[in-house]
This record gives C-alpha cells, sequence and structure tokens, in this order.
C-alpha cells in the first residue's frame, strides 16, 4: 500500500472576502483520501507556537521577574526552589488557566456561528455568559461575600456560575427549538434570555452591600487573579472531553451551513446533530466562565478572525480554539506588563471586541443597502 500526496488548486469554496481558498492537499493512501489545505494547517500551528511563546513570557513576567531561559529550566525541572515556586505555583496557574479558558470560548464561538450562519451568535449575545454572571453575583449578593469563600471549599461561586449558565443554556435551547433549530430564531431567543439575565444581575447589585457589589463587580468583568490549580484542573478534565467531541462535530457542521433541507438530504439526523452541537458549545462556555468568570467578546472575534486568516467558508474549530488561547493569554500579558495598572482581562478583551461588534453590523448594513 503506497500513499500519495497531490497539490492542486482550490478555487471553491471561496472566504468570506470573496478570495479563492487556495492550494489543497490531496492525501491518498490506498483507496482512503483527504483533501487538506494548507492554510487550515498552518495556522493552527502558527497559533499554538503564539500560545506556547506568550505563556512563557507571560511566566516570567511579575513583581519577580525572570528571563526565558530561567522560565524553561523551571518548567523541566532544573531551576531552583524559590523560581519553581514562582512560576509553577504563582504564576502557571494563572496562564494555564487564561489559556484553557480561551480555548474552550473559542471552540464555542466557532460552533454556534457555524451552527446559526450568523456571525454575532457568539455566548456573549446568546446570554450564556449572562447567566453565569446571574448565578456568581446571586452566590456572592445572597450569602454575603464573607461566607461565599468558604461555601463547598471555596467553590460555591464557580459551581454558581456553572449552573447559571446551563439553566440559560437550557432555556436557549428549549425556546428555540420548534421541529429543530433555527439560526435566527436562536439569536432572537438570546438576545431576550440576555435581556433578561443582565436586569437580574443589576436587581442583584442593588441589593448587595458594598463590598458584596465590588466583589461581584470584579468576578463579572472576568478576571485571571488568584487562579490556582484547583481552577486549573476541573477545567482542563472537563475540556478533555469536551474539545474532541466539539472537534467531532465538526463535519457534522460542515453539512448544517448548507441548510437543514440539504442536512435532512444527506441523511443527517437534524434534530439530534442540532441538539448535540448546542449542547457541547454550551457546556464549554459553562466551563470557561465558572473557571475565569464572564471574559467577554473572545468567542465572537476570534472565529472571524480565524475565518478570514485559513480562507475557508465557515470558522474552523481548531483555529478557533487556539487563537482564542493566545487572545486571553496575550491580553492577560498586556494587563499585567505594559498598562500602568492591573485590570481584569474581560476589560480589555471587551475594548477590542465592542468595537468589532459595531463594524459588524455597519458591515452587514452595507451589505443589505
Amino acid at each position: 500500500m503506497t500513499a500519495t500526496v497531490d497539490t492542486v488548486r482550490q478555487t471553491t469554496p471561496p472566504d468570506p472576502g470573496g478570495r479563492p481558498a487556495g492550494r489543497a492537499v490531496i492525501v491518498r493512501v490506498g483507496p482512503v483520501s483527504a483533501r487538506f489545505r494548507w492554510r487550515s494547517v498552518v495556522v493552527p500551528l502558527v497559533a499554538f507556537a503564539v500560545v506556547v511563546l506568550l505563556g512563557a513570557v507571560s511566566l516570567g513576567r511579575g513583581d519577580y521577574p525572570l528571563g526565558l531561559g530561567d522560565v524553561l529550566r523551571t518548567l523541566v525541572g532544573a531551576g531552583d526552589r524559590a523560581q519553581a515556586f514562582i512560576v509553577l505555583e504563582l504564576r502557571a496557574p494563572r496562564t494555564v488557566v487564561g489559556a484553557l479558558v480561551g480555548l474552550a470560548l473559542g471552540l464555542a464561538g466557532a460552533l454556534f456561528q457555524t451552527f446559526a450562519r450568523n456571525p454575532l451568535a457568539s455566548p456573549d449575545v446568546l446570554g450564556i455568559t449572562q447567566g453565569a454572571s446571574v448565578g456568581a453575583v446571586a452566590a456572592i449578593v445572597l450569602s454575603g461575600g464573607g461566607s461565599t469563600g468558604a461555601l463547598l471549599g471555596g467553590l460555591g461561586v464557580p459551581l454558581a456560575a456553572l449552573l447559571g449558565a446551563l439553566v440559560v443554556g437550557a432555556l436557549l435551547f428549549t425556546l428555540a427549538w420548534r421541529a429543530g433549530i433555527d439560526g435566527y430564531r436562536l439569536v432572537l431567543v438570546g438576545i431576550a434570555l440576555w435581556s433578561i439575565a443582565q436586569a437580574l444581575t443589576d436587581w442583584l447589585l442593588t441589593r448587595a452591600e458594598i463590598h458584596d457589589a465590588a466583589a461581584a463587580y470584579v468576578w463579572i468583568t472576568g478576571s485571571l487573579d488568584a487562579r490556582t490549580w484547583e481552577q486549573a484542573a476541573p477545567l482542563a478534565l472537563s475540556l478533555l472531553v469536551l474539545v474532541p467531541l466539539a472537534l467531532a462535530a465538526g463535519r457534522v457542521l460542515g453539512v448544517l451551513q448548507f441548510g437543514d433541507d440539504t442536512a435532512r438530504g444527506l441523511g443527517v439526523r437534524l434534530a439530534r446533530a442540532q441538539g448535540v452541537v448546542v449542547v457541547v458549545a454550551v457546556l464549554l462556555v459553562a466551563t470557561a466562565v465558572a473557571a475565569a468568570g464572564p471574559v467577554a467578546f473572545v468567542a465572537l472575534i476570534v472565529p472571524q478572525v480565524a475565518v478570514r486568516l485559513t480562507g475557508g467558508s465557515r470558522p474552523p474549530l481548531l483555529a478557533s480554539g487556539l487563537l482564542g488561547a493566545a487572545l486571553v493569554v496575550g491580553a492577560d500579558l498586556l494587563t499585567r506588563t505594559v498598562l500602568p495598572h492591573a485590570l481584569p482581562v474581560g476589560i480589555l478583551t471587551a475594548a477590542i471586541g465592542a468595537p468589532y461588534l459595531l463594524w459588524l453590523l455597519v458591515r452587514g448594513r452595507r451589505t443589505l443597502a
């Protein structure tokens, strides 16, 4: 059995800008063949390298700066005890949580946007992150900031956020379901749920004591401060299950983007496929928000950046996840080293994402005109 590799000019489908997708590589092993586009392979590899580089730089930045060589020696076990404690116990959990949160949000955004066939379909717009905020603020305000930290061994707020995101996700799935899930209806229901969740959050904050309100506000901005392995380990275990499920849904998403009738004609069990995609996306968001709070607009931005870099017709899952990890780790590094005052990472991602959202709306209006 021999393997052959052919390079062909791929002219369809075009990318969102109307340009050809570029060269494709067809690998044949006996009767089995697979097609890959160069950009769909190169972009994830470059994004992964950027995540590793940003992570290494982030591990060396802080009140006690370390060179890149010292960081690498510490990671392989050749550093001294003081450096090992700083890198592995104080800084590594923050960086790992940031990378995993970005990975989860990037994947979730790509799933939602491909499924709904709408670049505005993201957990921020659909109300899922806002539902997590309701759960976390309720845990802080109703139980008091002092006792919340001890609740369930310090897991009270993350568990409440997880529950809030899952409740809103279940409502989104139920209310948008009508013999299947229509992407347009999904976005409209999500916007309504976002408004309700925002109102509940504001009401809870008006009832709170001033110190509880301050603690709740810091959390709902999305922050990696004081992250430990207690947050990183459950997040990593959850993603070990959810990421393969999300990547496995990629083939189904490729069919769903052409419409329900086409998907049925190709033999896809539409209701079950739609349900799996939505449930996996909601679980990705819920676990990410439970670990670091609602880091805004990551799930909105990176899928659209990824689809333009790869030149495909829909947001690529793996590239979106890795670019999300790079964005969160890079934003956290900027807030700690470049800005005059350390800020929650969610503030910087929101500052980047809000103008991008306006650009999408203006671009869509011009297209309609």
